[in-house]
């Protein structure tokens, strides 16, 4: 029985640890530009204001970067005249593949989705 006990105080522990990969924390920080007058809905997803960060994990510093091009995304193109994506992984700026600090400069349908503003 002190056998049994001591290989699962030895065993279990290396169980639990091994081959578990740990995630980290992706910070996508957000500034929005709204169309003239649409401030209010454009800074809703925000809470009502113009820069809000959201929190996800990812695996990797790289996941984060896409992550954060992703975020760059406007449906709202007569709302949202543009939008700065910046992102931290674990709490270190990571920048895009151009080595811009906005994400939305390699953002490849920025010049579709942005500046659309009616009038």
């Amino acid at each position: 029985m002190r056998l049994f006990l001591l290989c699962l105080i030895i065993v279990v522990p290396s169980f639990t640890y091994s081959g578990v990969t740990q995630a980290g924390t992706c910070e996508i920080k957000y500034t929005r530009t709204a169309c003239p007058g649409k401030e209010k809905i454009s800074y809703k997803k925000c809470k009502g204001k113009q820069k809000c960060s959201k929190f996800k994990e990812a695996a990797t510093a790289a996941e984060c970067g896409t992550m954060a091009v992703k975020s760059c995304r406007n449906k709202r193109l007569t709302v949202t005249k543009s939008k700065v994506i910046n992102a931290l992984f674990d709490g270190q700026q990571i920048k895009a593949s151009n080595g811009s600090d906005d994400f939305c400069t390699v953002y490849e349908k920025a010049n579709e989705e942005f500046n659309k503003c009616d009038g």
